[in-house]
């Protein structure tokens, strides 16, 4: 029984025409369906899963829920048992409740944000296919993103108030779900809270984190680039579309990627992610960054931290 990775998100924008554009044509994902709602479905050009991210028009941005793909349909009603034993209230919707998917459960993480578990999702393959394929394919648009990579979510952090919904959220995707814990930032007094969290369930240093704020939300996702090299390019492609950029090339200490943080049309944060950054692996010792060096973490180059990446999301 195993979760394997990020399955998809589900985005809310404001204007639909101009995020598709952006996610189309800076982003460069390709769009592969829109159902009767006006839901737009995208994937990435080295995605072979039917979708990794559903665009919904709505009146605020943010998120509406972020879906794991498991290993098997059986292990779908382990977790259901888990979920439930742990005290979660938790739903199976039918085949065809998400789009192009299998039966999934759904369920609230301890911070309230909403998660899907599936199995199965339908296969379209690589634009490179999967017999004696190229390194990439002709005609990629704009940055050319590999893959959805992984989600930061905002959650409730108030030491005053003895609420820290990080870490009850790193717990529950460590206990029920199977994810480890590869970095943390502890702040406070004695050093003791854990104010943010990155988890794995494979073998990069994230597919999810958590980082405490005044209210829930989504602070960014992110998609996948190879290298340093294609980061910059992706700055050059944002430059040319006036694309809101909030945080210009830099490399993180934790996790140790290349990075831009940047938003879409509607307000919602994205991250170019270039590089692994390190392997990661369950027995990994965990990675502790404390208050004093919080800057130099989250930009490794000044050492200093912007006040919109961590005040504002959707």
């Amino acid at each position: 029984m195993s979760v394997l990775r990020v399955g998809h998100i589900n985005i809310r924008v404001l204007d639909m025409d101009e995020s598709v554009n952006h996610y189309c044509n800076v982003l460069g994902m390709e769009m592969v369906h829109k159902d009767d709602a006006g839901n737009v479905y995208l994937k990435g050009w080295d995605e072979w899963d039917k979708y990794s991210v559903v665009l919904s028009q709505e009146e605020s941005a943010g998120m509406n829920h972020i879906a794991f793909k498991v290993k098997s349909d059986g292990d779908l009603d382990s977790y259901k048992q888990r979920i439930a034993d742990y005290g979660i209230s938790v739903e199976e919707d039918a085949a065809g409740a998400l789009p192009f998917i299998g039966r999934s459960l759904r369920f609230n993480l301890p911070s309230g944000h909403e998660m899907r578990l599936y199995a199965e999702k339908e296969f379209v393959g690589t634009a490179v296919g999967s017999t004696n394929p190229e390194p990439w394919p002709d005609g990629l648009r704009g940055a050319g993103v590999h893959w959805l990579d992984h989600a930061l979510l905002m959650c409730e952090l108030d030491p005053e108030k003895a609420v820290n919904k990080v870490a009850e959220s790193t717990q529950f995707m460590i206990d029920v779900l199977d994810f480890y814990l590869v970095e943390q930032v502890m702040v406070g007094p004695d050093g003791d809270i854990q104010a943010a969290t990155w988890l794995s369930t494979s073998n990069t240093p994230h597919d999810i984190a958590f980082v405490g704020g005044p209210v829930q939300g989504l602070h960014h996702c992110a998609f996948f680039l190879d290298s340093w090299d294609d980061v910059l390019k992706a700055a050059d492609v944002m430059s040319k579309n006036k694309v809101k950029v909030d945080v210009t090339p830099q490399r993180h200490g934790i996790t140790r990627g290349y990075t831009i943080y940047a938003f879409d049309p509607s307000g919602n944060r994205f991250e170019t992610f270039g590089g692994l950054g390190y392997l990661a692996q369950p027995d990994r010792p965990v990675t502790t960054w404390t208050e004093d060096e919080l800057g130099r973490g989250i930009f490794y180059h000044t050492g200093e931290l912007v006040e919109s990446f961590t005040s504002v999301y959707t």
